[in-house]
């Protein structure tokens, strides 16, 4: 199916110091076929000024095509996706993170395969090809290992990183799913139901990661690991839909 417009689904919590570069960088990048862009924000009811910081920068760009929306209580990354997903127009749509930690440069590496015709589901890999890597906690790197290889077990894929924040979809596709977590949970309930739709063409591409420290924002704790574990048996192993 051609592609004629990517979705971009932007979580957003507390990001109002930062929010404004990534915007830069999803406005630079040139897709590849000249996709054009639909940018998605979803705030989670950010205690900063993440709000403002967006309505500013929506006013100075309106050559961007920007789709604002708020939540009205703090409900998790996971709502903000499922909100984000559910107004996406565009044929494939990809998941972005609001903080630094993930290049749009890298956009046009999971197009590629669905561009040429291979491909419904691309993940990028943190662990996979030769680009730029911020080296930082060992403990993570094994827990998302873990994660992902206990991950393959039910879904019988062979992903290198399930956790990655970079996932393109076919729209319709995930449209279709009914999706629960409101957390951290997403990444392996959505691998877990997407793995099942027959036929799917699952591909990964390397991607580069600039991780961020837990002082410069990162959120992702210990708690959010073994929600993961329990996602992975009740929707890989159980099967819930």
């Amino acid at each position: 199916m051609p592609i004629s417009k990517l979705s971009i689904i932007i979580p957003a919590y507390n990001e109002g110091r930062t929010i404004h570069f990534i915007l830069n960088k999803v406005k630079a990048v040139k897709l590849r076929n000249n996709i054009a862009k639909e940018v998605i924000i979803v705030n989670d009811r950010s205690t900063d000024n993440t709000e403002q910081a967006i309505n500013d920068y929506i006013l100075a760009n309106p050559d961007l095509n920007i789709m604002y929306y708020a939540h009205e209580v703090n409900k998790g990354k996971g709502a903000a996706l499922h909100t984000g997903i559910s107004k996406a127009t565009g044929e494939y749509l990809i998941i972005q993170d609001a903080d630094l930690e993930y290049d749009p440069e890298e956009f046009n590496d999971l197009l590629k395969p669905v561009v040429d015709g291979f491909a419904d589901v691309v993940y990028g890999s943190r662990f996979m090809g030769g680009n730029a890597h911020r080296i930082l906690f060992f403990w993570h790197t094994l827990g998302n290992k873990f994660l992902t290889t206990l991950s393959n077990m039910f879904t019988n894929l062979n992903l290198t990183d399930m956790e990655t924040c970079y996932k393109l979809f076919d729209t319709q596709m995930i449209q279709s799913l009914t999706l629960r977590e409101k957390r951290f949970g997403f990444e392996p309930e959505i691998t877990a139901k997407i793995s099942r739709i027959p036929k799917i063409r699952f591909y990964e591409v390397g991607i580069s990661y600039y991780g961020r420290t837990y002082e410069e924002g990162k959120k992702i704790g210990w708690k959010d690991g073994f929600r993961a574990i329990y996602c992975i048996l009740k929707y890989g192993m159980l099967g819930v839909k």
